[in-house]
Formats: structure tokens, C-alpha cells, sequence
């Protein structure tokens, strides 16, 4: 049945199911802590070290902000699998720009945000304006951009450019959570310039949902388009906005991912694609669209790193084994969402 979306006295809408994400979100949070506890108390070594969770931000931080836009498309009920050749497109274009060119970090936002905003306006205005399947066209942009990175170069890149290098080294410390090595100096913990950015897109894109119209109507668009319409919210201009925004975010996840690994390669960020799916659905993002928060999809990608963590540490250092624990992990909250969905449609 679909969601019956109305409008409160203050003209806000109802029927978007708020406690549904909230319930999820707890849900979300609740099993990475459980996760990272287990792993403090029963295998202990590095996961006790404060570091080591700062590691999980400092290799992640492009992919928060990758899963964070993909979260935006999802709850509109879209998907963009097009966000990891875009990341990579991205790296390979700053890499010869600031090695070959004569770039600096100015061109290097320029063209991440450029790139990730084109791919955003024209996969938006394909999918809201002429009806694609959001799933086809972003798998077009997905070849398309792959294919540029080639063209681009078909060799890596290692970028030496000292401006960049200033500030891919560049380390902000965390007073109070530093440790001692094996020789007893003290080494303080640290996160790197992206986990700075990726946060305050969490905190940034959490206000937008949250309090802002557009937030509201990428709800109710994602819970139910033709009474979005009925409503008078403008269905395809929330729709492309939603892909727009999401371009925007892969561009700067680019970024992100190129600052943290300081080359260009046609192998960059390879997977991350289903790596940012899987963290929405994690985070309690439904397929269906709808319902959906980003700092879920945050635990999410907290959870999802966690979980190939305690994986290695056990000895199972084959990718397979983290492929099918992820796999396991999907699974049992897919079945949670099932179940929130079954509770939704009897109310």
C-alpha cells in the first residue's frame, strides 16, 4: 500500500515516516557499537588504541561522503551506481592537472566539483525530466566515466606537486587520545583534512533533511510521488536536485579520495559504488525510498569498515571472507527493513 502523505497545521507533511527512521537509525547505531565493544573485549590489540577507530574515518572519509549522496538519491526512491567511476574519473583528471599542467589545489576543487556537478545535471534531467530508470542511466554515467578516466590516462599518476602535498600531510590532532609506541613515546592520535570535510557534510546534508523544505519534500517524494504531486511539491525538480546533489557529492568524495591516496589510477576507488549502497542500506536507507538518515548511513559505513576489520583480525585475511560477512550483514538488515516496511503498510 502506498504512504498517504497529508499536511499538518503548520503546512509541514505527514506520512513521512520519521519514527520509521529514527527506528532504523537506532538500530544502525546500536549494532556498531555492539560490533566495536566485541572487538575491544575479545580481540583487543588495535582496537583498543584510539587510532585505530581514527583510521577508520581517515580511510573512509570519501566514502562517507560518496554514501552520503547516495543516501539523498535513495530516499527520492533513485539509485546513482555511477558515484565510484566518478571518483575515479575525478583523482586521474586532478593527478595530470598537477603534474602535467601546472595545477594547483584551486583547479583541483574546480575540477572535482565540476566534474561531479555535470555528471549530477545531466543523470538528473535524464532521470526527472524524461523518465529513465535511474538504475540505466547512472550505469551509462558509470562506462562514460570509466572510459574518460582511460582517456585521461591509461598510466598512474603519482602526484608530486608540493602545494598538494602541504595538504595531503597536513594532520589535525585530537588532544587526550594519543598512545605509546613500543619504545614508550607518546604518539598523538590524528585525522586527516578529509574526515574534517566528510563530517561537516554529515552535519550539513542532516540539517538539510531534517529542517529544510527540500529535505521534506525528498521524503515525500521518495514515500510516494503522486501525492508529492498532489501536494504541489514540483516531483521532477525534486528528483533532479536530488542527483544534482549527489554529483556534487562523488566530485568532492573524489577529492576526498585523491587527497587521502595522493595518485591517479583507473583502479581508484573501485567498488565503492556497492561499498556506498551497502552503507546506505546499513545506515537504514530503504530501496523503496522514503525513509532514510545520514548520519545512519554514517554508523553505516562505520559498521561496514568494523566489520572487515574484525574479519582480518580473526586470520581471515581472503577477500571472500569479507565479501561474505558483508553479504550476512545486508542480509539481516534487509530483513529489518522487511519488517519495518510490514509494520508501515498494517498501520
Amino acid at each position: 500500500m502506498p504512504k498517504e502523505i497529508t499536511l499538518d497545521r503548520q503546512g509541514r507533511l505527514k506520512g513521512v515516516s520519521m519514527s520509521d527512521t529514527n527506528l532504523l537509525l537506532t538500530i544502525t547505531v546500536v549494532v556498531f557499537f555492539i560490533l566495536y565493544l566485541s572487538a575491544v573485549l575479545f580481540l583487543g590489540g588495535g582496537f583498543t588504541k584510539p587510532q585505530n577507530f581514527l583510521n577508520i574515518l581517515n580511510n573512509n572519509a570519501s566514502l562517507i561522503v560518496l554514501s552520503c549522496g547516495m543516501s539523498i538519491v535513495m530516499i527520492t526512491g533513485g539509485i546513482d551506481i555511477s558515484v565510484g567511476a566518478v571518483t575515479c574519473l575525478v583523482c586521474m583528471t586532478c593527478a595530470v592537472n598537477l603534474e602535467r599542467q601546472g595545477g594547483s589545489m584551486l583547479t583541483v576543487i574546480l575540477i572535482g566539483l565540476g566534474i561531479g556537478l555535470a555528471f549530477g545535471m545531466v543523470q538528473g534531467f535524464l532521470v526527472a525530466h524524461l523518465g529513465i530508470q535511474p538504475f540505466i542511466v547512472s550505469l551509462a554515467g558509470m562506462f562514460f566515466a570509466k572510459g574518460m578516466t582511460t582517456m585521461v590516462s591509461k598510466e598512474p599518476v603519482r602526484v608530486t606537486n608540493e602545494g598538494f602535498l602541504a595538504v595531503k600531510e597536513t594532520r589535525i590532532f585530537v588532544p587526550g587520545l594519543g598512545a605509546n609506541n613500543k619504545l614508550g613515546q607518546y604518539i598523538p592520535a590524528y585525522v586527516e583534512v578529509g574526515v574534517i570535510i566528510a563530517l561537516l557534510v554529515v552535519a550539513l546534508l542532516f540539517c538539510l533533511l531534517r529542517w529544510t523544505k527540500l529535505g521534506r519534500n525528498f521524503y515525500a517524494v521518495g514515500g510516494n510521488s503522486q501525492s508529492a504531486n498532489m501536494l504541489g511539491i514540483n516531483v521532477r525538480r525534486t528528483k533532479f536536485l536530488a542527483h544534482v546533489l549527489c554529483g556534487l557529492l562523488a566530485g568532492l568524495g573524489g577529492i576526498l579520495y585523491f587527497l587521502h591516496v595522493g595518485s591517479g589510477d583507473v583502479a581508484n576507488g573501485a567498488g565503492d559504488e556497492m561499498n556506498a549502497i551497502a552503507s546506505s542500506i546499513i545506515g537504514g536507507t530503504l530501496l523503496t525510498g522514503g525513509v532514510g538518515n545520514v548520519a545512519g548511513t554514517f554508523f553505516g559505513v562505520l559498521s561496514l569498515n568494523t566489520i572487515k576489520r574484525i574479519v582480518s583480525s580473526l586470520g581471515f585475511d581472503e577477500a571472500w571472507w569479507s565479501n561474505i560477512t558483508v553479504a550476512a550483514m545486508l542480509c539481516l538488515f534487509l530483513v529489518v527493513q522487511s519488517i519495518v516496511l510490514l509494520r508501515k503498510n498494517k498501520k
